[in-house]
């Protein structure tokens, strides 16, 4: 058993596309038009992982206040140093985490405003 996808919320969803591909290194799974106000069914596939990521419509652009989604990545500095060089925000600076000793965590905010946590794995 696996997860397909977990649902993001997104105001824009060419912007979220665009930062999730051209930052994250995601791939588009699915991009099918969905209704008739415009808004697209898209799915994007993190690297090396099995579930994808689906947009679902927010009603406005407000920031998230509290994070959304955790991705693992067992290099977290150098995953926020690159992050930074694209002029991704970065919320907190890689440190250990609070709740998990000997876990590193760190966070930024994709284009839509989430907050979103990078963690090494346990």
């Amino acid at each position: 058993m696996h997860v397909q996808f977990a649902e993001l919320p997104v105001f824009d969803q060419e912007r979220a596309k665009a930062f999730y591909t051209g930052k994250l290194g995601c791939r588009v799974v699915a991009d099918a038009p969905m209704g008739d106000d415009g808004w697209r069914w898209i799915e994007l596939g993190l690297p090396g992982a099995t579930t994808s990521l689906h947009f679902i419509r927010r009603g406005d652009e407000t920031p998230s206040p509290e994070p959304v989604m955790v991705l693992v990545d067992d290099d977290v500095a150098g995953t926020v140093a690159a992050l930074r060089a694209e002029g991704v925000e970065i919320v907190t600076e890689p440190q250990e985490a609070p709740y998990r000793p000997g876990l590193t965590v760190a966070e930024f905010r994709d284009s839509e405003g989430n907050r979103m946590v990078v963690s090494s794995s346990a």
